[in-house]
């Protein structure tokens, strides 16, 4: 019999500090890290601690909220405008994940709209709550909607890390992975190892593992293979920005396995949370790509494995076309083309 094991919370607002799970210590050590000061998850986001599309938007909101208690705490003279300045560095933490706008965008509603200053602390804490209740929402239903387009029995292979690691929930992609499994459909889970940072190596085996879900490790090199054996039915990825058309951004890697899986013949999906759709940006050339440091892939456990001085390109993301998504999973349904009218639909 599978052992199914509980994760560890990801990230709980106490009355006193913020608690989250530090991934960049998974699988090795389970570190929660707890603190009362902005900064530190100012740091968290940057520097991956805390990831996931809309887990860094989560996570904001409640990093504005102890720069809220903090400014109280120390009888600030103007708390509002230093609070706008607070989400000013948190929207420059990430460029590329459009969920952690949103969310700042909610809190600066509130500080805006909030007037006592005395309030202002309990409604920014009840916002972020909010926030994060909502998307835990919202993976559930895309669980149940995403389920339906797996096969009853098969290989289905997903990139990156989606699950509770990377939101407020089960997560987008794995989301639906696990609703699958639990409806007792006889899937097989290939999870890119996801380079250079191996989220899907070290963070959705781990949650794979911990769900009893049937999987297998593979280099993204492998994925191409695999299709031409046969053995994948099905790949369904998250996503961090949806453009208006259908335009996908994801983690580095999904633009390459949505081709392969386009030339064999198999059904590409996106998953992910309205919040994740910016109806603002036409297309996927407008999404601005995040560039990570040269020596994510010049280095590797603190060792050098590149030639000093070579240059390196670091995008975080690429953007997968609308043209080569097979449907889009929302909590509200799931979008199948023209893009650019079904999730128009889907919006006020």
């Amino acid at each position: 019999m599978v052992k199914h094991l509980r994760n560890p919370p990801v990230i709980s607002l106490t009355p006193s500090s913020l608690r989250f799970l530090d991934q960049t210590r998974l699988p090795a050590e389970e570190i929660v890290v707890e603190t009362a000061d902005y900064r530190r998850v100012l740091e968290a986001i940057r520097a991956l601690r805390v990831r996931g599309a809309p887990l860094i938007g989560i996570a904001a909101a409640y990093g504005v909220t102890l720069a809220a208690r903090e400014l109280f705490a120390t009888t600030s003279s103007d708390p509002h405008a230093q609070l706008r300045v607070v989400c000013d560095q948190f929207a420059a933490t990430r460029p590329t994940a459009v969920n952690l706008f949103w969310a700042l965008e909610r809190m600066r509603g509130i500080i805006d709209r909030t007037a006592d200053a005395a309030g202002l602390v309990s409604a920014l804490e009840t916002e972020a709550r909010i926030l994060h209740e909502d998307d835990a929402r919202r993976c559930a239903a895309i669980g149940r909607h995403g389920m339906e387009v797996l096969p009853g029995s098969g290989g289905v292979i997903t990139h990156c890390n989606t699950g509770a690691l990377a939101t407020g929930g089960d997560g987008t992609a794995f989301s639906v992975l696990r609703a699958a499994h639990r409806a007792g459909k006889n899937i097989h889970v290939f999870a890119d190892e996801t380079r250079p940072l191996l989220q899907g190596a070290r963070l959705t085996m781990w949650e794979l593992k911990r769900a009893g879900i049937p999987s297998t490790l593979i280099t993204d090199s492998t994925a191409a293979m695999l299709m031409r054996q046969g053995r994948v039915q099905a790949a369904i990825t998250g996503a961090d920005r949806i453009a208006a058309n259908g335009d996908s951004a994801n983690k580095i890697g999904t633009y390459g396995l949505a081709v392969a899986a386009r030339h064999h013949g198999i059904p590409f999906y996106i998953a992910a949370p309205l919040s994740t759709v910016d109806m603002d940006i036409a297309s996927g050339g407008d999404i601005p790509i995040e560039e990570r440091a040269a020596e994510e892939i010049t280095d590797w456990g603190g060792r050098r494995i590149a030639p000093e001085g070579v240059p390196c390109y670091t995008p975080a993301f690429d953007v997968t076309p609308a043209e080569l998504i097979t449907g889009i999973v929302t909590e509200r349904g799931i979008c199948a083309p023209p893009f650019d009218e079904t999730l128009r639909a889907l919006f006020p």
